[in-house]
């Protein structure tokens, strides 16, 4: 069943449903970075996790933001809405994976971080597949309003991702992280006009 003509509620209810997957992502976030504070001494934090931790809630805090263009789809179809419930469930399974349920197996957030990075890298690589698909069905304006910046980015963090799935190099992992952080925030700042 399409919605030719979508009812003016037929946006905040799916809304609803990725607020609170989003909003148990960003719980999960919150919540494992609080026990360093709450029990320093029980595991002593890694500095590149608690980097990919911020660099996901920077990456869910814009997320959540940019889906406002939402409002403008008029054509609403059942794989649409599962498509968009998929990709938020992918970015909770991305942070689910930053902070387990326990690391009890692994020596520390280090070694637990490098074993599962294959997971992590691969989830994080198809995120930015999802939200290629994601702009692409916002409409082709919205798509060229991104620019040739976006044609080059999304496969270049792409294979990144893909090979930070088999180099476990601190170097390597330290750099990536940083150069991906960064341009996230200043990306960011650029889409909305905060940095011109």
């Amino acid at each position: 069943m399409q919605l030719e003509t979508a009812p003016p509620e037929i946006f905040p209810h799916i809304r609803i449903v990725m607020g609170i997957v989003l909003g148990l992502a960003i719980t999960r976030l919150l919540t494992g970075t609080a026990r360093f504070v709450q029990h320093p001494r029980r595991q002593q934090a890694y500095w590149l996790h608690l980097a990919w931790v911020l660099y996901m809630l920077t990456a869910l805090t814009h997320f959540w933001w940019w889906e406002f263009w939402l409002y403008g789809i008029t054509l609403w179809t059942y794989e649409f809405y599962v498509f968009l419930i998929a990709y938020t469930v992918l970015l909770y399974l991305i942070c689910a994976l930053l902070y387990p349920d326990d690391i009890n197996e692994y020596s520390g957030w280090e070694a637990y971080f490098i074993s599962r990075r294959q997971w992590f890298f691969g989830l994080l690589a198809a995120s930015f597949v999802f939200d290629l698909v994601d702009t692409l069905l916002k409409g082709r304006e919205h798509f060229a309003w991104f620019g040739v910046e976006y044609l080059v980015r999304t496969p270049v963090l792409v294979a990144l991702c893909i090979a930070a799935m088999f180099i476990a190099n601190r170097i390597f992992q330290a750099a990536f992280v940083i150069a991906a952080l960064v341009y996230q925030i200043i990306w960011i700042l650029r889409l909305f006009h905060t940095l011109d």
